[in-house]
């Protein structure tokens, strides 16, 4: 099997990447990145010395960063599902909505998280706090987006919705979206309801102990 995929399925950014090979049944061989495994942290840091997973292997070929690795698939592993269209316009669309969940969604988390993390009290708290403000504006955003789209650009699921699936989904444990944006509830749901996103969610349950600031008994 030529495709390795090394990563922890608790990752949202492993998590994306997993919804493009399961759109698409992309054969892969997934290496867990745990201190367990430590193995394979030695295979992936020799790669990738930066740390940041996941990483995709294709033969000797080392392939980071996810919206990268999504389009490296899509070139070279093509399947059925097309994860960016064609016309370069609408490309260029799918493009930016990947980086606003990436960048407007994700990055606010992750600082709650690290936050959390510290165990320090007043950071915890100034974390939580910054999340939350940025995390209104990004769902307010949203929902302005979404009248008249099933997926985040329209009607096919593509890159986009890759990225906003695990963005969205620990955005809600963050911050939880409230009644004042049902489109984005929506479409969080349909998200969830991809079989896709459904499965890397399902192999992640294990794992939800480590979500610092709490999982919540849903989803």
């Amino acid at each position: 099997m030529s495709l390795v995929l090394y990563g922890h399925p608790f990752s949202s950014y492993t998590q994306k990447v997993l919804i493009a090979l399961y759109e698409n049944a992309t054969a892969f061989e997934f290496r867990l990145i745990a201190p367990e495994e430590a193995e394979n942290v030695g295979q992936w840091l020799q790669r990738w010395p930066l740390g940041k997973f996941p990483l995709l292997l294709d033969g000797e070929r080392s392939v980071v960063e996810t919206s990268i690795i999504i389009e490296y698939l899509q070139l070279q592993h093509p399947g059925p599902v097309a994860l960016l269209p064609a016309a370069p316009m609408q490309a260029l669309d799918v493009r930016f909505h990947d980086r606003f969940f990436d960048l407007h969604v994700m990055s606010p988390v992750q600082h709650a998280v690290a936050g959390a993390l510290s165990g320090d009290a007043d950071k915890r708290e100034e974390a939580r706090g910054f999340a939350e403000q940025k995390l209104e504006l990004a769902y307010a955003w949203c929902e302005a987006q979404l009248p008249g789209k099933h997926w985040a650009c329209g009607h096919a699921f593509s890159l986009a919705d890759c990225a906003a699936a695990p963005a969205l989904f620990y955005a809600d444990w963050t911050h939880r979206i409230s009644d004042a944006y049902p489109l984005l509830q929506a479409y969080r749901a349909r998200l969830l309801q991809r079989p896709s996103f459904a499965r890397a969610v399902d192999e992640a349950r294990g794992y939800r102990q480590l979500f610092p600031l709490g999982a919540p008994q849903r989803d």
